[in-house]
């Protein structure tokens, strides 16, 4: 399974991206970085319109955003899906026409509510009783009839890790089909006359690989939306990725929109994939610090890819400034912070002349990867840099000691 961004080429031992080195990568912009493949964004995009040329193509947001990925897709025709008031900050920063916007969450505030409906958002998910009498309230106070969809739980297990399931009952997410909330939900948005219901939510969790849960959830939501009157009905995303070659390839969109519409015939689809798009197209580049026995410290770690520690997730990684015919020898790479379960790679092959200054890629690395990074040891989080066409452009920048500085009073 190739894993590697598109435009991914190896000249003499040294990865390129968008035809360029990552030597050169490494001394203009530092390490750690995030570097992202700007055509294979695109394509991994434009692989969803054509999927549903038919229907919606909603980018989910929290998988990675920022104002020039905002203006890709925009170019691109998708919409965008948000979760907080500060990625539809980012949203508006790029020049996301408001009405392309779907603002998802379970707690929402009055606050990001009016904010949304200021701006004339395009929809609010609403995902509680406690949401629908907020945003009828903030609509009717400022004189519109808001859009909304409503999140129902269908009662699907993904089969994925606990963390990321958000079908199944015991959801903190959307109102239950089984226990009859949905059915409650619908009637009181019809019974708000600042609220208008334009269609049915779902989405059972996310890194899915498997399209039998994808489908039982279409069909479900499909039969309940029939029920409602309903024409409009965004099934999510969650679709999954490769993350090491020994991994089984994911279903295409194309393969998941079959599934989705043969359990959906006469309805007006809507997906919001975000780390089948972003995920395979960014690269995490680091630099060995030191070589301690099975050990290979490297300059970033769980500040920049909490997900090993938090998920358990398998990476692989490779050595990615010069060629190496040295016998290979079995490694954990490991971050720099003060914990034990810093851990980015383990088990891992590696030349056994790996040495300090070395530069090591970890492809597979654009999605809830700068998104969740943190500031763990007051490190600063690293820039994420665009590369296309042989160049490169910083796109997110790297934090300072200054800026964390900034926030003390």
């Amino acid at each position: 399974m190739d894993i590697w961004p598109q435009t991914t080429a190896w000249t003499g031992g040294q990865l390129h991206l968008g035809g360029v080195g990552a030597v050169e990568l490494a001394e203009v912009y530092g390490t750690p970085a995030y570097l992202l493949d700007e055509a294979d964004f695109r394509a991994r995009a434009q692989a969803w319109l054509d999927a549903l040329p038919d229907g919606d193509v909603h980018y989910g947001g929290k998988a990675f955003l920022c104002p020039e990925v905002v203006r890709w897709l925009d170019e691109l025709g998708l919409s965008l899906d948000v979760c907080t008031g500060g990625e539809m900050a980012v949203a508006r920063a790029g020049g996301m026409p408001p009405g392309r916007v779907v603002f998802h969450g379970n707690n929402k505030s009055p606050a990001e509510l009016r904010r949304a409906v200021e701006w004339g958002i395009g929809c609010v998910v609403v995902d509680s009783f406690t949401e629908i009498d907020r945003l009828a309230a903030v609509a009717a106070e400022l004189g519109v009839r808001q859009r909304v969809m409503i999140r129902v739980t269908p009662g699907v297990d993904p089969r994925t890790h606990a963390a990321i399931a958000t079908g199944g009952e015991d959801s903190k997410f959307g109102f239950s089909l089984a226990a009859g909330l949905a059915d409650r939900a619908v009637a009181r948005v019809a019974a708000e006359p600042s609220l208008e219901l334009y269609g049915l939510h779902s989405h059972i969790g996310s890194q899915i690989v498997e399209l039998e849960a994808f489908g039982l959830a279409a069909a479900r939501m499909a039969e309940f939306a029939a029920s409602t009157g309903v024409t409009r009905l965004d099934l999510g995303g969650g679709l999954g990725v490769a993350y090491t070659p020994g991994d089984p390839a994911p279903p295409t969109p194309a393969e998941l929109l079959a599934v989705l519409r043969k359990e959906t015939e006469g309805l007006r689809l809507a997906v919001e994939p975000g780390r089948s798009i972003a995920g395979p197209s960014t690269v995490a580049l680091y630099e060995v610090g030191t070589v301690k026995g099975r050990y290979v410290s490297v300059d970033g770690g769980m500040s920049d890819n909490p997900r090993p520690g938090m998920y358990g997730a398998a990476y692989t990684a490779a050595l990615a400034n010069r060629r190496s015919d040295a016998p290979l020898s079995e490694v954990t790479v490991v971050g720099k912070h003060c914990e034990s379960g810093d851990v980015l790679v383990r088990d891992l092959p590696l030349p056994s002349d790996l040495r300090p200054g070395d530069l090591l890629a970890v492809p597979v690395s654009g999605a809830y990867q700068r998104s969740m990074a943190g500031n763990y040891n007051h490190v600063p989080r690293p820039p994420v840099v665009a590369v296309a066409d042989g160049s490169a452009r910083v796109i997110v920048r790297r934090e300072s000691e200054d800026d964390l500085l900034r926030l003390y009073p």
